[in-house]
């Protein structure tokens, strides 16, 4: 088997292990905050989770009543 593909295995797990959970809360945010084309750009664009992070660290801040 190639050692290319050997190696490429466990990398890819990693990145999914850190993608995923990162992508879901951003995803899950922006449905519940009703930002319709954050949810569509967190869905459709693969950043490595950085635009995940970035949006749930600073863009989904819910503004408050007062």
């Amino acid at each position: 088997m190639n050692q290319l593909a050997l190696l490429s295995t466990p990398i890819l797990c990693l990145i999914l292990a850190w993608v995923l959970p990162w992508k879901g809360v951003a995803l899950w945010k922006a449905a519940r905050n009703g930002a319709k084309w954050w949810f569509i750009a967190l869905l459709v664009v693969n950043t490595l989770a950085l635009l995940e992070i970035v949006y749930i660290f600073f863009f989904s801040k819910k503004k408050q009543i007062q």
